[in-house]
């Protein structure tokens, strides 16, 4: 069985949301003796930032999918990361704050009546 091409792959994925598809740097790094496989994103613009990762992360996760699925067709585990991604995958949630992030509110309760 012979190896993805990850990189034309990633490519034919990432360069239709480029305005200046050029300026889209991959970069590899194999581990385990190719079975784990990094792939890093890096491209110039942040207008081009917001396409690729798309509303809620919508995007990138979709690559990602695709991505990773490939790998695993050929028993190999692809991560597909991208320069400047914030941390914490914020983006991947639609930029909403975890329930455990958001302060708590004390729950409604209507005014007491005064007893006469």
């Amino acid at each position: 069985m012979t190896t993805p091409d990850f990189e034309a792959l990633v490519r034919y994925l990432v360069e239709p949301f480029l305005d200046a598809p050029e300026s889209l740097k991959v970069h590899f790094e194999s581990l385990s003796g190719g079975k784990r496989i990094w792939i890093r994103l890096a491209f110039d613009e942040s207008e081009d930032k917001g396409r690729v990762f798309g509303r809620g992360g919508r995007n990138i996760k979709a690559i990602r999918n695709v991505v990773m699925a490939t790998g695993k067709l050929h028993d190999i585990t692809a991560n597909l990361n991208v320069y400047g991604e914030p941390t914490g995958g914020s983006q991947e949630r639609g930029g909403q704050p975890r329930s455990s992030d958001r302060r708590s509110r004390p729950a409604y309760s209507p005014p007491k009546r005064r007893q006469q």
